[in-house]
C-alpha cells in the first residue's frame, strides 16, 4: 500500500511520533473508499453502553448483533470501526484484517444519578487493543466536568503506553458537566477549546461535536468579538475548530449525534469539508437505518467528501 501525497503531508505533521503510530494512522487514512483523500468516515458503536440497548438498536433490530456493525463498516468502505471491548471481541476473529478498528477504552452509562460528576470508567486496556489488532484506542474526556483533571491524567498515561507499542490515540473531546450550560456543550468557543485540549493531550485523531454560534465563556466572547472571528456559518465554525487543532495539523472528525434527516447529515458533511475538517464519525445516523438505506447514505457522503456533490 503506497501512501498518497495528501496522506504523507498529514503524517508529516506528527513529528514526535514513532513509525508504528504513523503506520496505524496511515492504515486508517489509506483504507476504504476515501483512501488517500485525507478524509475519513468512522463508524462508532458505543451507544449501547452510553444509552442502553433499546434506545440504541431497537430502531433497526439487526444492529443488536455485533457482526452487523463490522459488516456495515466493511460494505460501506469506511476508514475504521470503533467500539468497546465486548463489541470488538464478538467479531474480531471473523473480520480480522478487514477493517481498521479502534478500541473504546472508557465508557459511561445513563443509569448514573444526576448528582454524579460527569465521568467515564476505564473498561479496556492497551493490551486488549494489541490482542485484537486495533489501529487505535479511543478515550472520552469531558471538559467542563468536575472530574476532568482525572480523565486527563488517565489518557495521558494510556496514550504514552499505546504510543510505545505503535498504537494511535483518538480522543472524544465532549464538553459537559458542572462548569458549562447545556447550550455551552456545543458553543463554538467551548468546542474550539475542546479541540485544543485534545491536541495538547497528544491526540492523533480528535473527535468533537459540530458547534453552534453560541459563545459561552464571557472572556472568550469578548475576544471573538474584538478579533472579528467569523462564526456565522457551520463551515466557519469548523474552520475555527481546525485552527484550534494546531492550525489543522491534527486530524479532526466531527460526530453526527442523534439520528436526524438525511439532508441534515449531508449539510453537516459539506460544512465539515468546506471548513477544512477531515471527516465524520457517524453512528446512530447510520446503524439506526435499514442497511440498504445506510449504505446509500454513506455513498452520498463519500461523494461529498470527494468534492463530487
Amino acid at each position: 500500500m503506497k501512501a498518497s501525497n495528501i496522506v504523507k503531508k498529514i503524517l508529516a505533521n506528527y513529528e514526535g511520533e514513532t513509525p508504528g503510530v504513523k503506520g496505524k494512522l496511515c492504515q486508517m487514512l489509506m483504507h476504504g473508499r476515501l483512501r488517500g483523500t485525507g478524509k475519513m468516515i468512522i463508524l462508532p458503536v458505543d451507544q449501547g453502553f452510553e444509552h442502553g440497548p433499546a434506545r440504541t438498536y431497537a430502531p433497526n433490530p439487526p444492529a443488536y448483533d455485533p457482526h452487523y456493525h463490522y459488516q456495515l463498516a466493511i460494505e460501506a468502505g469506511l476508514n475504521a470501526y470503533a467500539a468497546p471491548l465486548g463489541m470488538l471481541e464478538a467479531g474480531a476473529d471473523t473480520f480480522a484484517g478487514q477493517i481498521p478498528t479502534i478500541l473504546k477504552v472508557n465508557s459511561a452509562n445513563s443509569l448514573m444519578s444526576q448528582t454524579a460528576g460527569k465521568n467515564q470508567a476505564i473498561t479496556a486496556s492497551v493490551d486488549d487493543a494489541l490482542r485484537l489488532g486495533c489501529s487505535a484506542i479511543g478515550f472520552t474526556i469531558y471538559p467542563g466536568s468536575d472530574t476532568q483533571l482525572g480523565m486527563y491524567e488517565e489518557i495521558a498515561e494510556m496514550r504514552q503506553e499505546a504510543a510505545a507499542v505503535g498504537i494511535a490515540t483518538v480522543i472524544w473531546s465532549y464538553p459537559r458537566g458542572e462548569a458549562i450550560s447545556k447550550d455551552g456543550e456545543t458553543a463554538i468557543d467551548v468546542a474550539a477549546y475542546a479541540a485544543q485540549i485534545a491536541a495538547l493531550l497528544g491526540a492523533h485523531i480528535i473527535k468533537i461535536k459540530l458547534s453552534t454560534d453560541h459563545l459561552e465563556v464571557p472572556e472568550a466572547k469578548k475576544v471573538f468579538e474584538e478579533q472579528g472571528i467569523d462564526i456565522s456559518t457551520q463551515a466557519a465554525r469548523v474552520r475555527e475548530c481546525m485552527r484550534s487543532a494546531f492550525d489543522g495539523r491534527r486530524i479532526v472528525v466531527f460526530s453526527g449525534g442523534a439520528k436526524k434527516g438525511e439532508d441534515s447529515v449531508y449539510d453537516d458533511a459539506r460544512a465539515i469539508r468546506d471548513g477544512g475538517g477531515h471527516g465524520s464519525i457517524i453512528g446512530r445516523n447510520s446503524f439506526q437505518r435499514e442497511k440498504s438505506e445506510a449504505l446509500a447514505m454513506f455513498d452520498k457522503l463519500m461523494d461529498i467528501y470527494k468534492g463530487k456533490d
